[in-house]
């Protein structure tokens, strides 16, 4: 532009001398029409293009400018959504006076989470490796309000997603393709179920089913010898009980329950309905877990002085109760039904009780005797969710637990202590009060602690059974497109948040994933969707760092208000997402002492 302004002048200047020589030479002045000066009129209208040609310059400067105020403009509200994308969540209790551990979960950017507790847990790392402290969206739960859809489809991490449920016979997966981990071996995976143990047998027999869970103990020996078939001893600790709720007569009278304690012959029991291996359970704790049996061990079997006890309490002739069962086959509970007519005889024959046998849908029995409100026995036991002796004394006896009726301080006191302290042997003289507690008041009798096997065709790759959790599906190599697996009984619901079942914890942990994983072979944790989880000097601040770039099975992206969501709806009985299956949040309000902003209604 400026060296065309620059011959435009010249031009001009040009022009204008001529002019000057014309008017000044020697001709004769005559008047004449002047010519049109096409030179000038050129000249015009190059300035005119000139000036337009400026006018577009000056255009572009003023567009330039402008896209570089949008693009300026579109950057900041670039940076401004990405601000705005993450909103850190937290959910909070009003002070650590409700007498739960934990005080606050805090999302402190999108992939750092920090659990404030009101004291020290040594088991925390355990405790949230555990299934039901599993993370969903955090727009899934708010869409579902914790209960409907969640209850049967989860969207979890996990490298299976929930394809369909078809009540009364199966769940089917489908393999997670964006799955951050390992990928699933089978394409499909196929849950079922049956509860009687020679028909989940046969059904490995026959090739219909890859594997199987608990062996009838009278058929270990043929598994064994069948090359088509592998025999996988489960080594996870249990017991079973035998439960009565003091909240009922007789059974508020706690020598009652001693004439009961000292009325049934556990070794009986142990001897013709368990396998080889199983062991009378002198304590409610197995052996196996430190500080589950100090103390004294459990009452001898003495049918003459139960008798005479039972007299001293106002009952020489008995009285009349039912025995309630679920018929599931479980490791600490093989033939539940010919077990429950069992504990029916010995308590008609060395106590003179009659107790009518009257077997319950699984999931109604679960509510009602875990809630307290089963007048009469029932048959119930546990097997380790995590290796630490809190999971046995605290979920059973904490004061928050109505399962035996009114909670005794003399027990949950020393629990409460204990539970603080990370040495197994500054811990152990309180267990040990504890334990001898709980053989004082009996709140329930523990029975045996139960061997027990699961099975698979000899063909299926990487065939095992963990100690602490279920078997992972993902690992399973069936040979083929298809991984068809079985189970003692249905599950409940799929939303674990809110379920303590095996047989819902099994399909769940397929789907849904949780900060820290439990190792195939031991009770230690390992890096799940959290990479690492570190405490501070007393361990009452555990700040965990999330794994990145994890995908939900709904395709959006896990961050650290998933896992505040999803804890909330468990932990804190007034967050609106504080519904589920039962509404009881069992495991949270156990193992973390009590719920955050309970109105207690």
């Amino acid at each position: 532009m400026k060296s065309t302004r620059k011959w435009t002048l010249l031009t001009v200047l040009f022009l204008l001398l001529g002019l000057f020589v014309v008017a000044c030479g020697g001709g004769a002045a005559t008047e004449e029409e002047p010519a049109a000066d096409d030179t000038t009129e050129e000249t015009a209208d190059d300035e005119a293009m000139d000036d337009e040609a400026m006018d577009d310059e000056e255009a572009m400067d003023d567009e330039e400018a402008m896209d570089d105020d949008e693009a300026m403009d579109d950057e900041e509200a670039m940076d401004d959504e990405e601000m705005m994308a993450f909103e850190p969540m937290s959910v909070a209790a009003d002070s650590c006076d409700y007498g739960g551990k934990i005080s606050s979960i805090e999302a402190v950017d999108e992939l750092t989470v920090v659990f404030n507790l009101c004291k020290p847990d040594p088991a925390f790392l355990a405790k949230i490796a555990f299934t039901p402290f599993g993370i969903q969206p955090s727009e899934y739960i708010e869409a579902t309000g914790g209960t409907g859809d969640i209850l049967e489809q989860p969207i979890g991490t996990g490298a299976y997603m929930v394809d369909e449920w078809v009540r009364g016979d199966s769940v089917i997966y489908k393999r997670f393709d964006d799955y951050w981990g390992t990928p699933a071996v089978a394409e499909t995976a196929v849950l079922r179920w049956s509860t009687e143990g020679a028909a989940r047998l046969l059904e490995l027999q026959a090739g219909t089913v890859d594997m199987i869970t608990n062996v009838s103990p009278d058929d270990f020996e043929a598994v064994e010898a069948d090359p088509n078939l592998q025999l996988l001893p489960n080594v996870n600790p249990n017991v079973l009980y035998l439960a009565m709720t003091n909240t009922f007569e007789p059974f508020d009278n706690v020598d009652v329950r001693k004439a009961i304690a000292m009325g049934i012959d556990r070794q009986r029991i142990v001897d013709n309905f368990y396998p080889a291996g199983s062991t009378v359970a002198d304590y409610f704790t197995p052996c196996s877990i430190p500080n589950g049996c100090t103390g004294d061990v459990w009452y001898d079997f003495d049918a003459e002085a139960a008798r005479q006890m039972l007299a001293d309490a106002g009952y020489p002739d008995g009285f009349e109760t039912a025995i309630y069962y679920r018929d599931v086959f479980r490791g600490y509970l093989p033939e539940p039904g010919l077990v429950a007519v069992e504990f029916q005889t010995q308590l008609r024959e060395n106590l003179g009780i009659e107790a009518e046998v009257i077997v319950m849908e699984s999931g109604a029995f679960i509510d009602e005797s875990t809630s307290g409100r089963l007048d009469g026995f029932y048959l119930l036991g546990w097997g380790a969710d995590y290796p630490h002796v809190t999971n046995f004394l605290d979920f059973h006896f904490s004061s928050e637990n109505p399962q035996f009726g009114d909670p005794h301080p003399e027990i949950y006191e020393k629990l409460l202590e204990a539970s603080t302290i990370a040495d197994v042997d500054t811990a152990a003289p309180l267990y040990e009060e504890a334990n001898n507690a709980i053989r004082e008041l009996v709140p329930m009798v523990p029975i045996a602690h139960g061997a027990s096997a699961d099975a698979a065709l000899a063909s299926v790759g990487n065939a095992y059974v963990p100690p602490f959790g279920a078997t992972s599906f993902q690992l399973l190599d069936p040979g083929k497109d298809t991984l068809v697996f079985m189970q003692n009984a249905e599950p409940i619901s799929l939303y674990c948040t809110d379920e303590t079942d095996g047989e819902s914890l099994r399909p769940c942990q397929q789907v849904v994933e949780t900060l820290l994983a439990y190792q195939t072979d031991s009770g230690a944790t390992q890096p799940a969707l959290a990479t690492e989880c570190t405490g501070n000097e007393d361990s009452t601040v555990w700040t965990c760092s999330l794994r990145e770039s994890v995908v939900f099975h709904d395709g959006s992206h896990f961050d650290a208000n998933d896992v505040v969501a999803s804890w909330a709806a468990g932990i804190d009985a007034s967050n609106p997402n504080h519904v589920g299956n039962t509404g009881s949040f069992q495991y949270y309000s156990y193992l973390w002492d009590a719920l955050m902003n309970d109105s207690g209604e």
